[in-house]
């Protein structure tokens, strides 16, 4: 049953992750673990890093720093913040259509 649910929210638990792990990232820290390719790869600037850092500096209350590490930053994470929200009213739709079949009505 859990591994049900699981795989039903995997792209809502993904979002959450991805977010909350760029809330305790410090994006003023050059010391941390990357898997971006190009940084493992020693290539200083790469644009997926860039937006990354933007929305973490977001999470911190910084716009000006965010708006210098990507200008996309803000966009990409209201577009985030979107779909955990229609992802959470889907899930609720869907569980209130469930318990409405069980009750009959």
């Amino acid at each position: 049953m859990l591994i049900k649910i699981l795989k039903k929210n995997i792209e809502l638990i993904f979002w959450l992750t991805a977010l909350l792990s760029l809330a305790i990232f410090n994006p003023a820290s050059q010391i941390h673990f990357s898997l971006c390719v190009f940084k493992l790869l020693g290539v200083t600037w790469c644009p997926g890093c860039g937006i990354g850092h933007a929305i973490s500096w977001l999470l911190h209350g910084n716009l000006h720093a965010s708006f210098k590490a990507h200008w996309l930053g803000l966009p990409a994470l209201a577009i985030i913040f979107y779909r955990i929200y229609s992802l959470i009213l889907m899930q609720m739709f869907t569980f209130r259509e469930l318990n409405l079949k069980d009750h009959g009505v």
